[in-house]
C-alpha cells in the first residue's frame, strides 16, 4: 500500500515540524529585525558622534581663510562617495569636495569633480554656522544601507536552510508514521474480515504511543481469537451432539410413518413432526452457516467472478419454481459489467434466498424482478417484487436473525433469509439496502466492481 501524500500532509509529526517551523520562523524573524533595528540605530549614532568630532576639529581653525585652506586639504584627500566637505565663506566663495543644492524636487548632492558631476546615495550631514559662512560635512550612509542586504543573506543562508530541513525531518517522521498507522490500519482490516491470527507486532522504530497501540490491539486480536476459538468448538460440540438424536428422531419418525395401524389423525401428526424437524435442520444449518461466513474463511476461496453469468444461471434454476408458484420473473442484466471478487456458490445463495424470499412474502401474480448494472466502480444487483413490501419502522430489524414480519408468521421460512444476504453481502465488502419499490420491496445490493485490476 502506497502512502498518499495528503495523508501526509494531514499527519500529526508533519503539522507539528510545520507548527514548530512557524514559531521557529516567526521568532528568528522578530529576533532579526531587532537586531537590525539596534544595529542600524548604533551606526546612525557612531556616526552622528564621527561627524560632531569631524566639527569640533574644524572649530579649531583661527579664522575663515584658515578654515578654507583646511577643508581644502582635506576635502582633496576624501572621496566624495564616502565623505563630503563643503565650505561656504562669507564672500560665498565654495571650498571642498562637493556641494548640497536644494530645488523644487528636494536635496541634491553636487560634486565639484567635473567628471562626475552628481553623487548619489543617502548621507548623513551637520552644518554649521562658522566665521561668517556655513560649514557642511555628512558621511555617507552606504554602511547603513548595505546592512539590510547583509540581514537578507543571514536570512537566505540561515533560516531558509533551517526551515527546509526542519520540514523534511517532519516529512520523514509522517512518512514513518504513516507506514506504521498503515500497518495497525491493515491488522484492523483482517481481523474484521475474519482472519485473527493478524498482529501489529510493533517493532524497533515504533514511537512508544503508536507502539503501545498495537501492543494493545495484538493483545486483543489474541483474546478474541481464543473466544472464538473456544465458540466454535462450541458450537461444533453442539452440532456433533445434536446430529445424532436428531437423526434418531427423523429415524423413528419414518417407522412411525411406515405403520399400516396408524390412523389418519396420527399420520397427520407425524407428518407435521417431520415438517417442524426439517425446519428444525434447516435453522441449524443455516445459524452454522453463518457462523461459518462471518468467521471469514470462505475468502480464501474469493476469485474474480462474472456477475451477469451468475445472474442468469441463478434466474434459470429458479425459473421454473417461479412459474409453479404463479409469479413473474423478469431479468435485466446490462451488458460489459465489470466482475466482483467473491465466492460462487456464496453469491448463487445470496440471490437465491432474495428470490425464495420474494417468492415466499408475495401473492401470486406478483413480478419479480431482477437487475444488474454498473454504477461507477459498483456493481449494482436488485431483486424487487411488487408484493406489501416492508415498513419503513421495520427495515433494520428484517436482517436480524430469526426476525419475521407478523404477517410472515403463518408463512414457511426461517427468519434467516435476509440475515444470510447481509452476511454474504458484508463478507464481500457490499453493502445492503431495503428500498420501497413503490409498491412492493427492492434489495439493493453493491458490490466493488474490480476494473483496476483488469489486465
Amino acid at each position: 500500500m502506497s502512502v498518499r501524500r495528503p495523508s501526509l500532509l494531514r499527519s500529526m509529526p508533519l503539522r507539528l515540524a510545520l507548527g514548530l517551523v512557524l514559531v521557529f520562523a516567526a521568532v528568528s524573524l522578530l529576533s532579526l529585525g531587532a537586531s537590525y533595528v539596534f544595529t542600524q540605530r548604533s551606526m546612525e549614532q557612531a556616526m552622528r558622534a564621527d561627524l560632531t568630532q569631524d566639527l569640533a576639529g574644524f572649530r579649531a581653525a583661527p579664522s575663515a581663510n584658515a578654515l578654507a585652506r583646511l577643508v581644502q586639504a582635506e576635502a582633496a584627500e576624501t572621496d566624495p562617495e564616502r565623505m563630503i566637505l563643503s565650505y561656504v565663506s562669507p564672500t560665498r566663495r565654495r571650498f571642498g569636495n562637493a556641494a548640497i543644492k536644494r530645488d523644487s524636487e528636494g536635496y541634491h548632492v553636487v560634486s565639484f569633480d567635473e567628471n562626475s558631476p552628481q553623487l548619489h546615495g543617502q548621507y548623513l550631514a551637520l552644518t554649521t554656522q562658522l566665521y561668517g559662512g556655513q560649514l557642511t560635512v555628512a558621511r555617507s550612509r552606504s554602511e547603513i544601507t548595505a546592512l539590510r542586504g547583509v540581514f537578507f543573506n543571514i536570512l537566505v543562508l540561515s533560516l531558509l536552510p533551517t526551515i527546509l530541513i526542519a520540514l523534511s525531518g517532519g516529512y520523514y517522521l509522517a512518512r514513518r508514521g504513516a507506514r506504521h498507522v498503515q500497518q495497525v490500519g491493515h491488522t484492523l482490516d483482517q481481523l474484521t474480515t475474519g482472519n485473527l491470527a493478524a498482529r501489529v507486532r510493533p517493532g524497533k522504530g515504533w514511537t512508544d504511543d503508536l507502539a503501545e497501540i498495537g501492543a494493545k490491539i495484538d493483545q486483543m486480536a489474541r483474546a478474541q481469537e481464543s473466544s472464538v476459538n473456544s465458540l466454535r468448538q462450541v458450537s461444533s460440540d453442539i452440532a456433533h451432539d445434536l446430529k445424532t438424536p436428531i437423526q434418531r428422531v427423523a429415524v423413528h419418525l419414518d417407522d412411525l410413518s411406515r405403520d399400516p395401524d396408524l390412523d389418519g389423525e396420527s399420520r397427520a401428526l407425524v407428518d407435521a413432526a417431520n415438517e417442524e424437524l426439517e425446519r428444525i435442520v434447516s435453522v441449524f444449518h443455516a445459524l452454522l452457516q453463518i457462523a461459518q461466513i462471518e468467521s471469514g474463511s470462505p475468502k480464501s476461496q474469493f476469485s474474480r467472478l462474472d456477475m451477469g453469468a451468475l445472474v442468469e444461471t441463478c434466474v434459470e434454476l429458479y425459473e421454473p419454481m417461479v412459474n409453479d408458484s404463479g409469479h413473474q420473473l423478469t431479468v435485466d442484466t446490462a451488458p460489459n459489467v465489470a466482475p466482483v471478487l467473491g465466492e460462487r456458490n456464496l453469491l448463487l445463495q445470496l440471490m437465491a434466498n432474495l428470490i425464495e424470499n420474494a417468492i415466499r412474502h408475495t401473492p401470486a401474480g406478483t413480478e419479480i424482478s431482477v437487475r444488474l448494472h454498473q454504477e461507477g466502480n459498483e456493481v449494482v444487483l436488485d431483486v424487487a417484487d411488487t408484493g406489501p413490501g416492508i415498513p419503513e419502522a421495520e427495515a433494520e430489524k428484517v436482517v436480524q436473525r430469526l426476525y419475521r414480519l407478523d404477517r410472515s408468521r403463518n408463512t414457511p421460512g426461517s427468519g434467516l433469509g435476509l440475515s444470510f444476504v447481509s452476511v454474504v453481502a458484508q463478507l464481500h465488502e457490499a453493502s445492503m439496502q431495503l428500498s420501497d419499490n413503490a409498491p412492493g420491496l427492492c434489495v439493493s445490493i453493491r458490490f466493488p466492481a474490480q476494473v483496476a485490476m483488469e489486465s
